[in-house]
């Protein structure tokens, strides 16, 4: 199945047309000055999902996600903090794993970070120099922004109409106030590395044109992001590469959209956010990603407590129907394709859709258990068992500890028996009453005894 998404270079719908089988993409992870947030997660399970869904399809993925450990922000908020700043990065980057682990999204290809690309970063930002688009500046370096005739594709930004100081650093050291720094010059107190400049450490831009092109090569498939990062950065990173080496830097780019807080983006730098850790304590790792995937990608959204109750009364319908189907079924069963399904994924990544097709799933799947007609559940339970593992939801009756959670549940139901068995009614009214008070329900039906979720 032909997929497309939107590329935010072309501004259109685009065909994902890799140059062999394999998808390469670079996906912008976390600045590690604090502890992973909402906003944070919605980039990475928009961007997992999307992977299993592209290698459902059949293709290979390398995906390299990033983590920016050294910047002004990481050096600014230890100082604050009073730790060494690679003791903030390494805490931080650590709460990010433990929380994508939570949340079943699957490890890129690789991980890297900007402290291990220094060399990279130090020839890219020598070929610029070479090639007169860069320039040293008492220690420390800038690109030259009017050098690079193709600046402004990505966002559409005039040169002539961006105004100093609009997201844009000022500096005394600059021959003109669009320059951004490559290298910056360090401060007594602050880390560094050498360079041929002097003492300094990398700017953000060229961490990622290098450490990206570094896995990927040049005219990767795919470099994504928040939609933030659009322009300076991406654009910026476009900049650095091209003019260093005349060579295309990505062939498209996919934009994830900004998850809001009370109408304002969620972000790290004011404070205004809501962390994944903490939402992960009332609410489960599929309910997270239910919120996050009912809405398109490329449509901002809201972060509420409402949404979240939303998402989860939407997941506990699935839920409950999975695991009654379970009961109902001899053994789980899943599709090896579900064509109306992967339309929609494989238009513009239209989750949206696909929530609706799996929804209209559960709706025939009850009325098809209401009628015992066991062939057609067999075949609705599959199509949503595929669907849902492509979106990278774990049903707790199919997660790692299920068969446990069974063991587990037929133990009890036979230890019911033998007190009704027994005639010691009240002992088994009362085991019921408890598995209900934890959202199990046990039912006597004339097939036998049976515990669903509640």
């Amino acid at each position: 199945m032909q997929v497309e998404f939107f590329d935010t270079l072309n501004r259109q719908k685009m065909p994902l047309e890799p140059k062999d089988n394999t998808v390469r993409i670079y996906h912008c992870g976390m600045t590690v000055q604090a502890r992973p947030h909402v906003g944070h997660m919605r980039g990475y399970i928009v961007m997992d999902a999307f992977r299993k869904f592209l290698k459902f399809e059949g293709f290979n993925v390398k995906l390299v996600q990033n983590i920016t450990d050294i910047d002004d922000k990481v050096i600014e908020k230890s100082a604050a903090e009073g730790i060494d700043w690679r003791m903030l990065a390494e805490r931080n980057t650590a709460e990010l794993l433990a929380v994508s682990q939570a949340l079943n999204i699957e490890p890129p290809t690789v991980m890297p970070r900007a402290t291990q690309h220094i060399q990279e970063i130090l020839n890219l930002i020598s070929l610029l120099i070479q090639k007169g688009h860069a320039y040293e500046s008492a220690g420390d370096v800038y690109f030259n922004v009017r050098s690079y005739s193709k600046y402004g594709k990505l966002s559409g930004k005039d040169i002539d109409d961006l105004e100093s100081g609009a997201r844009i650093e000022i500096s005394d050291k600059k021959r003109d106030p669009l320059d951004f720094a490559l290298w910056k010059s360090a401060k007594p107190g602050e880390p560094y590395w050498f360079s041929p400049w002097g003492k300094g450490r990398p700017g953000w831009h060229i961490e990622c044109s290098a450490m990206s092109t570094h896995y990927l090569g040049s005219g990767f498939d795919i470099h994504a992001g928040g939609e933030d990062l659009v322009f300076p950065h991406h654009e910026n990173e476009i900049a650095q590469y091209e003019a260093a080496t005349d060579k295309e830097f990505a062939r498209a780019w996919m934009h994830i959209e900004m998850l809001n807080l009370r109408g304002e983006k969620m972000s790290k730098s004011t404070g205004h956010v809501v962390l994944a850790k903490e939402v992960l304590k009332k609410y489960s790792p599929n309910v997270l990603r239910m919120f996050i995937l009912r809405v398109h990608y490329r449509a901002q959204t809201e972060y509420s407590l409402e949404g979240m109750d939303e998402a989860k009364a939407a997941w506990e319908r699935i839920e409950t129907f999975v695991s009654t189907v379970d009961s109902a079924l001899a053994d789980q069963n899943i599709a090896t394709e579900y064509p109306e399904f992967e339309a929609a994924l494989a238009d513009d990544f239209n989750t949206p859709k696909a929530m609706g097709l799996i929804f209209d799933l559960v709706k025939q799947g009850n009325e098809a258990l209401s009628l015992k007609d066991i062939p057609k559940l067999q075949g609705i339970s599959a199509k949503l068992n595929l669907a849902l593992k492509i979106l990278g939801f774990v049903p707790r009756s199919s997660d790692s500890g299920g068969e446990h959670m069974q063991t587990l549940l037929d133990l009890i139901i036979g230890f019911r028996r033998e007190l009704r068995e027994a005639k010691a009614y009240d002992w088994a009214d009362k085991l019921r009453d408890m598995m209900q008070a934890a959202n199990l329900i046990i039912e006597d039906t004339k097939d036998g005894t049976r515990i669903r979720f509640k």
